[in-house]
């Protein structure tokens, strides 16, 4: 089969197109999956170019999510047989395969029917930041109908998927964006207000929209300095999740005169843990996701959908910071 191979870390031009034995299956409880199409994630590009995250795992296929149709079946599978559609997040940290390739090979247990409403493409794109966005709104930060939730970079992956299923929840959010068209695209998608954050101090307006009270529930998708101007954009005992680390340099006085609890989100710890039960857990919250999307309550936005060998130029739109929505490679 094709596959994008990283054999070493460094820049986009690290990975490349080559043939590789298809994978089979070695486990009762697996499906081989012939992939249709494979998000691309921000952490893809810093596992390219910091190394992974699994000890001894290069030579490595990278794409933590895919969509496609199931092959074949281990003999104590019971939820699908050949010819089933499925979504899922599984592999792409080191050792384990990803899902830049032609075919995989995934647990049941993570595999969920495709939602039938879209596409391959629409639904590679959906299960890490559909999980991420989840975990962190209603896992971390016990989200919501009475609350004020402030998204940043509401245009992007986690972002655009963290609003709907906010404003689902019954809550008031606001989102920053860079530009008006990633506003006019938030203001869609339901948010309550939408911050270019170029022209006007986030803080600042966080405030005036919560009339000095602060949101009672922020998610960072951004880190560095953004998280630690979010402590003042906080509510006293409110929510500041992020997903990134915040670094070393953050001054924590501010947050403990807040009381605010701080939480992190990472929906690979499952994998990273070999932790099945959490892994099982993530696969509900997709079935969930799924009945939504299927109603027409929760969009999947796709930026773009590149060929397999075009991996390359994926990641550099990645790290160029303006993507809206999602990237997906289609093998």
């Amino acid at each position: 089969m094709k596959a994008v191979v990283m054999r070493e870390t460094g820049g986009p031009e690290v990975l490349s197109l080559e043939e590789l034995a298809t994978p089979e299956i070695s486990s009762a409880s697996q499906l081989k999956v012939r992939i249709a199409a494979a998000g691309i994630n921000p952490v893809d590009t810093k596992l390219r170019a910091r190394g992974v995250l699994l000890p001894d795992g290069l030579p490595a296929v990278l794409g933590c999510d895919a969509a496609g149709v199931v092959v074949e079946t281990g003999s104590e599978v019971t939820e699908f047989r050949p010819g089933d559609e499925v979504w899922y997040c599984s592999g792409g940290l080191g050792g384990l395969q990803g899902n830049y390739a032609e075919y995989a090979v995934v647990e049941e247990s993570v595999c969920c029917r495709k939602p039938v409403s879209v596409d391959f493409a629409h639904a590679a794109a959906a299960p890490l930041v559909l999980i991420t966005a989840w975990e962190a709104l209603f896992g971390r930060a016990r989200l919501t109908d009475e609350k004020t939730l402030l998204v940043h970079a509401g245009a992007g992956g986690v972002g655009h998927v963290a609003i709907q299923l906010a404003k689902q929840a019954g809550a008031r959010v606001l989102t920053t964006v860079s530009t008006p068209e990633k506003q006019a695209f938030v203001t869609a998608l339901g948010a309550d207000a939408a911050i270019d954050y170029r022209e006007r101090d986030f803080v600042d307006e966080v405030m005036r929209l919560t009339d000095g009270a602060g949101a009672d529930v922020v998610l960072d998708t951004v880190g560095g300095d953004i998280f630690k101007a979010s402590i003042n954009a906080t509510a006293p005992y409110g929510d500041l999740v992020t997903l990134l680390d915040p670094g070393p340099q953050v001054e924590w006085k501010e947050a403990r005169n807040r009381n605010l609890r701080i939480g992190f989100t990472l929906m690979l710890t499952p994998m990273l843990r070999h932790l099945p039960q959490a892994r099982a857990n993530q696969a509900a919250i997709l079935r969930d996701c799924a009945e939504m999307i299927d109603s027409g309550s929760l969009r999947i936005h796709v930026g773009d959908s590149l060929a397999l060998e075009q991996a390359k130029e994926a990641h550099e739109l990645i790290e160029q910071g303006r993507m809206q929505g999602k990237l997906v490679l289609v093998p």
